[in-house]
């Protein structure tokens, strides 16, 4: 693992594609920042984070599949490598809410980004974003949001915990396409209010039920709905109203 730290940066996975176009990185080059100023979230939105207080980090990762057609396979490795790691630092109530958010109880404490690019000649790489709120204990204005001090009422070593996810990550990563069905299950199981019924709406501002099975290989949110039947929705397509 190379280790790469800022102090300052717009958005370390816009630093570290940058740097991997134009270098060959070595796998699981990592960089971290102690303030981000234009951190990325899902489809376009930010992630805010308090100077100095949490762990924000990107990981550069080439080769991690054979078949790029089982690629959300990669979230569901990171997601449970992290969900893993935190469990050794005693955090509560884990979960994962579809696609990529870390949650605590019901809070979201983190969250995940991945980037993929295909070459020409079929080979992955990815830049993998996590942004995970350690030591921060004000939300104002964000009632969703948590971070481990607050829900654990302790500070954290924030170098401990990356090198824990690190060391997870990098096993679950290398492991992924022997472990593949073991790690569907995991995930499936973690997934935020699976098996309640919740309500959700959709692009048109129509609320409606539904109870979460699972995803799908291609990274879909499979719904029951009120009719009995299972419909899957696309990342943005619906929101889940808790």
């Amino acid at each position: 693992m190379k280790l790469i730290k800022l102090d300052a940066i717009d958005s370390t996975n816009e630093f570290l594609k940058g740097l991997s176009s134009k270098q060959d990185l070595e796998n699981f080059t990592v960089v971290t920042a102690e303030n981000q100023t234009k951190g990325k979230g899902q489809m376009g939105s930010v992630w805010i984070s308090e100077a100095g207080k949490n762990l924000i980090m990107s990981v550069f990762v080439k080769d991690s599949l054979s078949d790029v057609s089982q690629i959300y396979s990669l979230n569901i490795a990171v997601a449970l490598a992290v969900i893993e790691s935190l469990e050794s630092y005693n955090i509560p109530e884990l979960s994962i809410k579809w696609p990529n958010d870390i949650m605590s109880y019901n809070f979201k404490i983190g969250g995940l980004l991945l980037e993929n690019s295909i070459k020409s000649d079929g080979t992955l790489s990815s830049i993998i974003g996590l942004g995970l709120n350690i030591n921060q204990t004000n939300f104002e204005n964000l009632p969703k949001a948590s971070s481990l001090a607050q829900i654990s009422k302790t500070t954290f070593d924030k170098e401990k915990i990356l090198l824990t996810i690190m060391e997870k990550l990098e096993s679950t990563i290398r492991n992924l396409e022997y472990d593949v069905r073991s790690l569907w299950e995991s995930y499936n199981g973690l997934l935020f209010k699976k098996g309640v019924p919740m309500p959700f709406k959709d692009q048109s501002d129509k609320n409606f039920m539904g109870i979460i099975q699972g995803v799908s290989t291609a990274g879909q949110l499979q719904l029951l709905l009120e009719d009995d039947t299972i419909a899957e929705y696309s990342l943005k397509e619906i929101q889940m109203l808790y």
